[in-house]
């Protein structure tokens, strides 16, 4: 909508649809010399104006739990080596998609914390980790090649046309598909007590505030995400609601993560982004194109 000539790149093609972009490249982006194949300008042009980093090996709590080794190693090669490209091949503007896994184990009821919170450093998983090592790599690109870098510290993003089955879909997706499949009367199984607290955002949304904090001018880390906190067990509810399906939830026991992260907007806010999608509306916009996915699936 801009007028960029735009080239994307991923591990395969887009699943859901064809690729919105100019170019569609299949690359693996462990690969030092793909990367710099990725970013071979255009006939014309001496660079690409921007670069956003979002490729990443990635799931809900559990995949990150049992694929620590995977997630370390892929993730890793995958940072620096579009890092590295981008800065060499003279990109002026880097976009890196880091996470809130960052910061530490929260009470519920702690005091909302600034981006500065993430030190001193307590992730609770290697994603996070990860994610803060990527951080600090691209602070020192920047001191040396001149990038203007953002880094957006993501909330959990859901929406239609994400991950929503096969063991890697975050817990709006995996509710969702669980409601989706579950006869009326029946029940779903739910990991851990339902008390955790999260945030979500709607695909949209972030999309949004990416774009806000790239044009702003702001090169701190920048957490993008929304104020709207809710428990699992509500997550639940509104789920329930949405599908129009009485069911029963069994909590058992798995990977939970965190109890919760409290941290500030200010600095997204700044920008005058705000999210423009309650967690009911777009969680209804996301159950409804699973529960066509799931009627898809079953028709076969």
């Amino acid at each position: 909508m801009e007028g960029y000539w735009v080239r994307g790149v991923d591990l395969r093609q887009p699943e859901f649809g064809p690729s919105t972009s100019n170019d569609f490249m299949v690359l693996d982006l462990r690969l030092e010399a793909n990367c710099m194949q990725a970013l071979q300008p255009p006939v014309g042009a001496s660079s690409f104006d921007e670069v956003y980093q979002l490729a990443a090996d990635m799931g809900g709590v559990g995949f990150i739990h049992s694929a620590e080794c995977e997630v370390l190693r892929n993730n890793a090669l995958i940072n620096l080596n579009v890092l590295h490209a981008a800065a060499t091949t003279g990109v002026p503007s880097y976009f890196f998609s880091s996470s809130v896994c960052v910061y530490r184990d929260m009470a519920p009821n702690e005091p909302d914390v600034s981006e500065e919170a993430a030190y001193p450093a307590l992730p609770d998983n290697e994603y996070g980790w990860e994610k803060l090592y990527a951080e600090r790599a691209i602070a020192a690109y920047a001191r040396r090649y001149g990038l203007a870098v953002h880094i957006g510290r993501f909330q959990n993003c859901y929406g239609p046309e994400g991950t929503w089955t096969g063991g890697r879909e975050k817990a709006p997706a995996a509710i969702c598909r669980k409601v989706a499949e579950v006869e009326p009367g029946g029940s779903i199984e739910v990991w851990g007590d339902g008390t955790a607290v999260r945030s979500y955002i709607y695909i949209d949304d972030l999309i949004a505030g990416i774009r806000s904090l790239v044009t702003s001018g702001i090169t701190d880390p920048t957490n993008i995400g929304s104020p709207e906190r809710i428990a699992v067990s509500e997550l639940v509810d509104i789920v329930r609601d949405v599908s129009g399906k009485e069911f029963k939830v069994r909590y058992v026991p798995g990977p939970v993560g965190v109890r919760s992260r409290n941290f500030k907007h200010d600095r997204i806010q700044s920008t005058g982004w705000r999210p423009q999608v309650s967690l009911r509306d777009g969680l209804a916009q996301t159950y409804q194109w699973i529960q066509t996915q799931v009627a898809q699936r079953t028709a076969r």
